[in-house]
This record gives structure tokens, C-alpha cells and sequence, in this order.
């Protein structure tokens, strides 16, 4: 045989192989997860929300969506951004207890970790990553893709949290420009200067005003800082990003209609028209607007078809009410409290009564909580030390939650005692290692047991929900709230289902069109699916995860589901929690929690 034969044919089959992966690299899909903020499924329509009805309509329609409980903003961030449940992220809710008093806090030891400087104290406090899950833009920089995330603080830096150099990862958020801000790289910098951008957005302005008992809201939605985010990411960041010539992810986080529905001035201590007002319908516009200019923008770059765009709302939404007939708080005269209503802080006013200690304010410096007066954002620590105290409540919105540092079981008994007989209270869950209770469901039944770093709450409370009567109640859905907001004014939290119904959608190369998907879907099927589309390696510290989405993708198979409900034992006065949910194999999706005739969904 000759030699050079042979070499030529082996050089012929080597150059088909280098020009069918350059060709593959070239193909290299993109991916988008825009997230509206608080926006429900069902007021997403033609009228409301014209650009994420034609995407849904032409992609993939997520039918059975859920967000995860407590349905806060940052417990559903962290699980789009690992893929994994909060037992595992420990990211149990907005405002938890670290454990150790935050500096970046004013040292309180109930953080709201919205915040830039607060995550990063966690990260340092806990192992340099306290999600203890690697995220979907940290696996995504490691393996060579162009990476940003845009808009609001907190669930922002979330998806690359242990990135704070500015170098690698685009981190652009409304604290850009401050002391908590993460770094913009100088080549970022010089492509705002070039195309006109100041180098810092705008405030919320008047949309960040929520008014108070005597004064309404705003009445705008949050246009002029998320039109400048909407255009650094389509003027700015995917002309840098296709110049590159890699493929990349981009989280979107738009505020809107999250921070509009929270602070809408249209219902002031009214239940009606609560959270469906003209302000939080222009906030539903304004987020879709955001989605069609992005869509404009990866058009113009001719990214469009090698481009993935994935819709998941963090949670749904409901409308405040501040009313009880046996709270003791709710009795008390406050300042800036109108009669009869629920001060911030019940809860913890609440328990301290009940168990017969002190109440101190962990955001006032650990100050004396006295009669007639409410703790600043809600947050108690309850005993006669405040530095070591028997109870923390950190107080949320439609749930709060309890820890007991001491983890004394006999005081769990107590505390569930007090709590199931408050008209506020549905559905009480409580760690499965102090004991079992009657009137109560363990935390493992709702995914909050696995490897979270940070400390686990004892116990956690859905406050109770129901609806002003529309035809979809998921639509005008209310619940008791633990805020400093108003009557009338938004916020969202609970286990009902109006909170649980988030907004989902997809389209592009990696996914079928005009499909309706059926099965149950959820946050944290978010992040496995886009580690599956982009190639990326799955963190698995914790067992607690989604799972990829594969029906609703190219030759995908229909998947099986089922719905199950569990039921705990009858506490003394008849009180049961509920849990209703749908499994997909072995992972679980919960439609909706609590007291039966108190939780909106629950049947």
C-alpha cells in the first residue's frame, strides 16, 4: 500500500470533521431567560401583554407553571439560577435569618438579601458560596460563553454571585454606579460611552413611592429605569456579545410588574381593584414592551434564529389585606396603622404575647419592642435576650418564617399551639427534627430539607387567602400579608395558587412550535433546562432538583404526571394542613398549601 494514499485520506476524513464542528460551533445556540417579575399566568392575553401572548402562542405554552414556596422573589431566583429546590439553596424566603448579625444589614441578624453587599457577606460567611449550588452563569463563564445579567437588584447577581470583578460576567443592576454596585469592565464602559448610555440607570423615581396609611402609591409603572436596561441589553450587550462571535446567556430580570403591583397607589386600603388596577396593567405592558425590544434587538444582530428565549416568571401575585378578629396586634393603636388593621410585625407581636417574653426589633439596633408600637419591617426577636433570643421571626409577606436557635421542642409545641388558633394562620409546616405536630405537614414534604448552608426555619407560616369573586381566581387573588405596604396595595409569598401560578413560556431552535405543554413545570426545571440546552454540567450538592423540560423540546416525548394530596393529622381544634401537588417521576410541583376554605386553589 502507498503511504501517501493513505496520509491523504486520513488528512481528507480530519479536515470533514474540523469543518463539521467549526460548522457546529458556529451553530452554537443562545439562550434568554427574561424574567417578568410577579407576573400571573392568567392576565397574560392579547390586550395586557401582546408580545409574551405571541410567544407563547408560537413557541411553547407552559399550562401547568409553578413557582416554588415561600413564592418570593429571591427563593425562585436561586432556583433558577442552580436548578435546585431551597432546601438546597437555602434561600428560604427574602428576609431569613443568617445566623450571625450582617454588617451590610446594620448588623440584624433578618437581612433582606436583596442587596448586593448583604449576598456578598453571605458568600463570605458561608464557604465563599452560600447557595452551595454552582450557578447557571458561573458554569456558562467557566465553559468559555459571553454572560450577563440584567436588571433588578438582587435576584440579578444571584445567577453569578461569586463574580464580582466585573470582567467576565455583565452584572448590570439599579445599584450600578454606588457603593453596592458590582464593576462594569472597561470594555463595557467604553460601549456605553459609544453608544450614549450614562454609565449608572436611572432611579424608580416616583414608581418606587409606595405611599403609606394616609397616602397612596405610585400610579406609574417603572418605564424610564427598565427602558434603559431593555436598551443596554439590546444596543450594548448583544452587539458585544455577537462582535465575540461565542454563544452566550442572558438573564433579563425585569422589575415590572412586580414593583408597580407593590406599590400601586390605585386601592388604598381598598380590596378592589387591589392589584388590577391601571398602574399594575401599565407594569404588565411596560415588562412586555421590554421582552418586544429585546426580540427587536436580537432580530437587528440576526440572532434570532440561533436564539432560545425562556419566560418564567418568578411568582404569581395577590392583593394585601391587613385584616384579623384574634390577633392581639391587630387591637393595639399604632401611629401609622389605621384601626383594626394588622401592624408589620403581627406575627411577632402575636408570639411574644402568647409565649409571655419580650419583643425586640433586629432592624433598630435590637431595640424594645413596646405596647402600641409595631418593629420597623416586621422582623421580632422574642425572649429576655435579644442577642441570644428563643424565637426569631422573620417577617416576608403571605408567609413568615420562625426559627428557634435553640431548637427546643417544647417551645415548637407552643408556637404551633398560638399560631393555629389565629384567623391568619393556613397551613403550618414545621422541621421534621423537633417532633411531629398535629395541624402541621414536616418541611421535607415541601422540598425545604436538604443541603442548605444556611439555617434552616423551624417552622414556616402560610397566612390565609381568598378572592373578591372574579371568574379566574387566580386573577384576583387576596392574602394576609406581614408588610409595611397598605391594604389594597400588592405582595405575594403565600401558598395559595394565584402565587403559585407564574407566568411560563419558550421559544427558539430548542424547542417545538404551537406546542401546549400539559405536565407540570416549575423554576427549577428553568435552570436544568438551560444547563441542558447550553451543554453545561449540573451542580448536584444537594438532591433536591428540577428537572430538563425534554417534552416540550424538538422530538421530545410526552411525560407522565400525577396529582397527590397529603394530609396531616387533625390538630385540637380540628385545623389540618394540606398539600396539594403533581409529581413528574420523582420531582414534585406544589399547586397550593394550607387550611382547607382559607387557600385560594386548595380543593
Amino acid at each position: 500500500m502507498h503511504l501517501r494514499p493513505v496520509l491523504f485520506a486520513i488528512g481528507c476524513i480530519a479536515a470533514i470533521f474540523a469543518a463539521h464542528f467549526a460548522s457546529a460551533a458556529e451553530q452554537a445556540h443562545n439562550v434568554i431567560l427574561f424574567v417578568p417579575d410577579g407576573l400571573r399566568a392568567g392576565m397574560v392575553n392579547a390586550e395586557n401583554a401582546p408580545a409574551m401572548a405571541a410567544l407563547r402562542y408560537k413557541g411553547v405554552d407552559f399550562r401547568n407553571s409553578h413557582a416554588l414556596f415561600p413564592t418570593f422573589t429571591m427563593p425562585n431566583s436561586s432556583a433558577m439560577a442552580t436548578g435546585h429546590y431551597l432546601g438546597d439553596t437555602g434561600v428560604f424566603s427574602n428576609t431569613i435569618s443568617s445566623g450571625f448579625p450582617v454588617a451590610a444589614a446594620d448588623g440584624s441578624v433578618t437581612p433582606f438579601i436583596e442587596n448586593n453587599a448583604v449576598l456578598g457577606t453571605l458568600d463570605e460567611h458561608f464557604s465563599g458560596n452560600f447557595l452551595n449550588e454552582t450557578t447557571l452563569l458561573a458554569a456558562a463563564r467557566a465553559a468559555g460563553y459571553s454572560t450577563a445579567a440584567i436588571g433588578k437588584v438582587g435576584p440579578t447577581l444571584v445567577f453569578d454571585h461569586t463574580a464580582r470583578a466585573g470582567d467576565n460576567t455583565i452584572v448590570l443592576d439599579d445599584s450600578t454606579g454606588t457603593p453596592n454596585g458590582i464593576l462594569l469592565s472597561k470594555a463595557v464602559i467604553d460601549a456605553l460611552e459609544a453608544s450614549g448610555f450614562p454609565a449608572a440607570p436611572p432611579s424608580r423615581g416616583e414608581n418606587g413611592k409606595a405611599g403609606d396609611a394616609q397616602t397612596a402609591g405610585t400610579t406609574v409603572a417603572n418605564v424610564i429605569q427598565q427602558d434603559y436596561f431593555a436598551d443596554f441589553a439590546g444596543k450594548v450587550v448583544l452587539p458585544m456579545f455577537k462582535a465575540r462571535g461565542k454563544p452566550f446567556l442572558l438573564v433579563f430580570w425585569s422589575r415590572d410588574p412586580d414593583g408597580s403591583q407593590h406599590n400601586q397607589g390605585d386601592s388604598l386600603n381598598q380590596l378592589t381593584p387591589g392589584i388590577n388596577g391601571p398602574t399594575s396593567l401599565a407594569a404588565i405592558r411596560n415588562a412586555d414592551n421590554d421582552l418586544a425590544k429585546l426580540r427587536a434587538a436580537l432580530e437587528a444582530q440576526g440572532l434570532a434564529e440561533t436564539t432560545d428565549i425562556l419566560i418564567a416568571a418568578d411568582h404569581g401575585f395577590s392583593t394585601i389585606s391587613k385584616e384579623s378578629k384574634t390577633s392581639v396586634a391587630a387591637k393595639q393603636t399604632y401611629a401609622d396603622v389605621p384601626a383594626n388593621f394588622l401592624p408589620p410585625g403581627f406575627v411577632a407581636i402575636d408570639l411574644a404575647n402568647a409565649l409571655a417574653l419580650p419583643l425586640f426589633d433586629p432592624n433598630a439596633r435590637n431595640a424594645p419592642v413596646v405596647e402600641n408600637n409595631h418593629p420597623k419591617a416586621g422582623n421580632g426577636l422574642i425572649g429576655k435576650d435579644p442577642d441570644h433570643p428563643d424565637a426569631i421571626v422573620a417577617a416576608n409577606g403571605g408567609s413568615d418564617l420562625v426559627y428557634l436557635p435553640n431548637r427546643d421542642s417544647k417551645l415548637a409545641a407552643k408556637v404551633v399551639a398560638a399560631l393555629l388558633e389565629q384567623d391568619y394562620v393556613s397551613g403550618l409546616f414545621v422541621d421534621e427534627s423537633l417532633g411531629q405536630f398535629p395541624g402541621t405537614l414536616p418541611l421535607a414534604s415541601i422540598n425545604l430539607s436538604g443541603s442548605a448552608l444556611t439555617p434552616k426555619p423551624s417552622i414556616v407560616i402560610n397566612f390565609r387567602s381568598f378572592t373578591t369573586g372574579c371568574s379566574q381566581s387566580t386573577n384576583c387573588a387576596v392574602e394576609i400579608a406581614d408588610t409595611t405596604l397598605q391594604q389594597g396595595q400588592g405582595m405575594h409569598g403565600s401558598f395559595s395558587r394565584g402565587d403559585t401560578l407564574n407566568f411560563m413560556a419558550a421559544i427558539g431552535p430548542d424547542f417545538k412550535s404551537g406546542f401546549v405543554d400539559q405536565a407540570p413545570v416549575s423554576n427549577a426545571d428553568i435552570g436544568q433546562t438551560i444547563a441542558k440546552i447550553l451543554g453545561l454540567p449540573v451542580s448536584r450538592e444537594g438532591k433536591l432538583a428540577g428537572r430538563v423540560i425534554s417534552e416540550a423540546m424538538p422530538g421530545g416525548k410526552a411525560v407522565k404526571f400525577f396529582r397527590q394530596t397529603q394530609r396531616s393529622k387533625p390538630a385540637a381544634n380540628g385545623r389540618r394542613t394540606v398539600l396539594q401537588y403533581q409529581m413528574v417521576g420523582a420531582t414534585r410541583y406544589f399547586d397550593a398549601g394550607g387550611f382547607p376554605g382559607r387557600t385560594v386553589g386548595l380543593h
